[in-house]
């Protein structure tokens, strides 16, 4: 099997880091270069949806019922 090697060139705003063991680290982004990238935006709504999926779900409309009672909005 062919191992195959696979080298990043620097970027411009983008540093690479790699943990104390040597393994995978991390990735920083500069959001004043990188902030309009609508690649980097999807990846980062991912991740966020990712970290909600296990909350509890509600109806929208116990949500809107709730905030319009504590504005004083009862419909």
């Amino acid at each position: 099997m062919q191992q195959t090697l696979i080298i990043m060139a620097a970027v411009a705003g983008i540093k690479y880091t790699k943990s104390t063991n040597g393994g995978r680290g991390f990735v920083r982004v500069d959001l004043g270069i990188h902030g309009d990238n609508q690649l980097l935006a999807d990846f980062l709504d991912l991740i966020e949806i990712e970290a909600c999926m296990n909350e509890p779900k509600r109806p929208l409309h116990e949500i809107i019922k709730e905030q319009n009672q504590k504005r004083g909005l009862d419909v």
